[in-house]
């Protein structure tokens, strides 16, 4: 009898004696535990690729702007599609645990995904640039909403599925795998982007729609890869109405304290993802805004992802809230660099080298973040209360998410070094705030 492809595949990703160990997870779950270990692997990579090929921060922008939308409809590109895909959870999560096998949830959520970024290369294609913009920052709308079910659904069929010592390694992996794939794509389009012949505007417009195109195929891709995964029937006891089980697990943080002290933590956290676009902006000033420019920086966050994302896993799953203070102390110390550079040297930020270090540098600070907070809440939580902790976490951060629109008004008055000030002074607040944090690995 041959052996199971993904049971060998496992043992080598997994590298240790112990590649077999099961903790905190059902006795039924562990024989199966190969088999779901890679087809998450493999799922999470794929979304991983189209998140990067998708970018609010960085494709969507750019997409709108070539097709001249209005500044609004792009400054509502990276709220939506975090906060939308959060807010929600707090109602989904009492309803996906009324069913005892959830990943049927994450594989509707992929499918909506991909519908949704199929439906903006339509509209990309077919509409003027005036009726695009709205519709495309609707689809992100539908699409955020669908990525919100994904989210709760995934941590608990991983916690359910995967032992504790492997869940960060899992994430590292998809997101190293990812990367690597993001650096090659980068690459790629970036010669067809300088070697192509047709005009620049069209040129541009096709090459968003592969992008958008060969997303969604990724999407759906994952969810097939998703609805193999085998998933052992959870509990599902507790059920009642939505909205007042929704007020019950915001209660939470009024009784666990060690919830709250994470929720705060990962509020600080989100300096790392808000610094990349005002490095991004400090760098382009007096520079052109080209699709070419737009691959660079795939290039560089495509490399973040491969070179960390495995060393970050690993590292989370034997300390997942020192990984968490590390992450926010790099992005501290990427700020700072901006910072002097403005001050001190600013024909430096015109230099590859350093704008390149400094995007890439950010881009590692975030990826770590993300990683170690997603490993910390997983270890933290229990199969009882694990889709309870993940959607009061979210919903709380998706809120806190909002009030990053501030920042605009505070670069608009004072100027981006002074929002860069206040995010280096959240970061280091967020260092000493995960050091507290409980050891839960």
């Amino acid at each position: 009898m041959s052996k199971d492809p993904s049971e060998t595949i496992y043992t080598l990703l997994v590298e240790d004696e112990d590649a077999r160990v099961c903790r905190d997870i059902p006795d039924d779950a562990c024989s199966e535990q190969p088999s779901a270990f890679v087809r998450q692997l493999l799922a999470q990579t794929l979304t991983k690729i189209g998140d990067a090929l998708t970018s609010s921060r960085l494709v969507l922008a750019w997409m709108l702007s070539s097709i001249g939308s209005p500044p609004v409809f792009i400054s509502l590109l990276v709220p939506l599609r975090e906060s939308l895909s959060l807010l929600p959870q707090l109602f989904i999560a009492q309803w996906i645990r009324e069913h005892a096998v959830r990943k049927w949830f994450w594989v509707a959520g992929s499918v909506g995904q991909a519908l949704a970024l199929i439906a903006m290369v339509v509209a990309l294609l077919t509409l003027p640039g005036n009726i695009a913009a709205p519709t495309i920052v609707f689809l992100l709308a539908l699409f955020s909403l669908s990525r919100g079910v994904c989210s709760v659904a995934a941590k608990d069929v991983l916690g359910k599925t995967i032992s504790k010592s492997r869940r960060g390694r899992l994430t590292g992996m998809a997101a190293s795998s990812a990367g690597m794939v993001t650096l090659g794509v980068a690459i790629t389009l970036l010669v067809f982007s300088s070697s192509g012949s047709a005009p620049a505007d069209q040129a541009d417009t096709w090459l968003f729609a592969l992008l958008l195109g060969s997303a969604a195929l990724l999407w759906l891709a994952a969810a097939a890869i998703y609805a193999g995964i085998p998933e052992v029937p959870g509990a599902t006891e507790g059920g009642g109405n939505a909205f007042s089980e929704a007020i019950k697990s915001l209660t939470l943080l009024t009784t666990d304290r060690d919830l709250l002290h994470f929720v705060l933590a990962r509020m600080l956290l989100v300096a790392t993802a808000f610094a990349i676009p005002y490095i991004v902006v400090i760098i382009q000033q007096g520079g052109n805004g080209g699709v070419s420019k737009l691959m660079w920086l795939l290039l560089a966050e495509g490399a973040a992802g491969l070179l960390s994302g495995s060393l970050w896993g690993r590292w989370s799953d034997s300390s997942s809230h020192h990984v968490m203070a590390a992450a926010a102390g790099l992005c501290a110390l990427v700020i700072a660099a901006a910072l002097l550079c403005i001050w001190l040297a600013p024909d430096a930020l015109s230099q590859a080298v350093v704008a390149g270090g400094l995007i890439f540098t950010a881009a590692v600070a975030h990826q770590g973040a993300r990683v170690g907070r997603k490993t910390y809440l997983v270890d933290l939580a229990t199969a009882e209360n694990r889709s309870s902790y993940t959607a009061v976490s979210n919903t709380v951060i998706g809120l806190f998410l909002l009030s990053g629109g501030l920042l605009g008004v505070v670069d608009t008055l004072y100027g981006v070094s002074t929002v860069l000030m206040l995010l280096l002074g959240t970061c280091l607040a967020a260092i000493a705030l995960c050091l507290s944090l409980k050891p839960v690995d």
